[in-house]
């Protein structure tokens, strides 16, 4: 067993040149397993509540000096979600301003094709997981931000899948 802890403090924040905190999510995707185990088309997402418990959304947080941007997606995931897998290709980046804190940032979001689903991570006192389709996740997560990176990649995955399921 390994253990794991959330890395805290802001010493080793990134920022873009123009003051705004930069941060680094994912999306952990899935194709959801059929009761006879084979893999369906059907795509699944895993959204996590904040910390307070109130908002749902997809993992994300500050990407820091002494790691590649994809380490800081990975470990956001681990940390947050309790999800291993797979980083790919960015989604796309994004500016906006959180309401809580009237603070601007730099978003970046990354697909995570998830391989492992972890028993205990270092979140999972404070944050729920729960695994969703499409529609639903679009309907709870809060940020606007999310939901167009969670569009881009149902397009990139292709409309071939059964992506819109219920």
């Amino acid at each position: 067993m390994v253990c794991l802890v959330s890395r805290t403090g802001r010493h080793l924040q990134r920022y873009d040149n123009l003051g705004r905190r930069q941060v680094v999510g994912c999306i952990p995707y899935r194709f959801k397993c059929s009761s006879d185990g084979t893999i369906s088309d059907e795509l699944e997402v895993l959204v996590i509540s904040s910390q307070k418990g109130q908002k749902m959304m997809f993992p994300k947080g500050g990407w820091e000096l002494d790691e590649s941007i994809e380490e800081a997606a990975l470990r956001e995931s681990i940390e947050e979600a309790g999800v291993i897998g797979n980083v790919e290709c960015e989604l796309g980046k994004w500016y906006y301003i959180s309401k809580s804190h009237g603070t601007f940032y730099e978003g970046y979001m990354f697909p995570l094709l998830v391989k492992e689903e972890l028993d205990f991570w270092p979140e999972q006192n404070v944050r729920q997981r729960t695994w969703m389709n499409v529609k639903e996740a679009r309907d709870v997560c809060q940020h606007w931000w999310m939901k167009e990176a969670l569009d881009i990649l149902v397009e990139r995955l292709g409309k071939g899948y059964g992506l819109f399921r219920d």
